[in-house]
């Protein structure tokens, strides 16, 4: 039977603690990419199906399409900086009271010293300096970098509005884009939804559901909120009968 001491045990300890800690920062880093994603698919593409039930130029429909990826992923990307700056600050800030009450504790812990008055340095195993070391690399990870949050939003909200738009740009007749639209969208919103699912642990099926069913609640509202001004923008274009 091999023996462990109890460095080693909390050195091992900490690694799988460690490794468990970045498999959560991993997932919740996809997690977000796919929301990000989600939003921006169900928000362009109920911009451009009201845009459509107003207007049926299809390079209205696109073009409007185009201008609420970039807006939308512009305001993802300041959003998330703003917010993941404001919890670094928080973060740093905690840790900094932390560090200086562990500091006064220390100072008030007095070490004997011999007759001569040489006091006794405390001896550190290479265990207890490698557990050290990894946790000072740890915290130092743990901060989110506002940066890459934001790029990362912003990228994922744009990979979103894609599908609507390229379906958009490939069919020309109208209520075969609308359709085609809608179809595509709605089954990229439940893969979207069930691949939230399987990250976050929860049931695919009515996690699809429930994006599925919200998608298209949202674009029937923005149809039929605006197919009304259908007849305003035919006038307004010289189309009117």
């Amino acid at each position: 039977m091999v023996y462990e001491s109890p460095k080693t045990l909390e050195v091992c300890n900490f690694k799988k603690e460690n490794n468990k800690v970045s498999r959560l920062q991993r997932a919740q880093w996809l997690r977000a990419a796919i929301l990000g994603a989600n939003d921006g698919l169900l928000s362009t593409t109920s911009l451009m199906i009201g845009v459509g039930a107003a207007q049926e130029d299809q390079w209205f429909m696109i073009l409007s399409g185009v201008a609420g990826a970039v807006a939308g992923a512009c305001s993802m990307a300041v959003g998330e900086f703003v917010s993941v700056s404001t919890q670094r600050d928080i973060e740093i800030n905690v840790n900094q009271e932390h560090q200086s009450k562990e500091n006064s504790n220390l100072q008030q812990i007095k070490i004997e010293t011999p007759k001569n008055d040489q006091p006794i340095a405390p001896v550190r195993s290479p265990a207890m300096k490698v557990v050290t070391k990894m946790k000072e690399e740890e915290e130092k990870e743990v901060l989110p970098n506002p940066y890459k949050a934001g790029a990362a939003s912003a990228l994922a909200f744009l990979c979103g509005s894609l599908f609507p738009l390229v379906a958009a740009m490939a069919v020309g007749d109208y209520t075969a884009r609308i359709v085609v639209v809608v179809v595509v969208a709605s089954v990229a919103l439940a893969l979207f939804g069930g691949i939230g699912a399987v990250v976050g642990g929860s049931c695919v099926r009515s996690s699809a559901t429930r994006v599925l069913v919200g998608g298209w609640i949202s674009m029937v509202v923005s149809y039929s909120l605006l197919k009304p001004l259908d007849g305003i923008t035919d006038k307004k274009m010289g189309k009117s009968d």
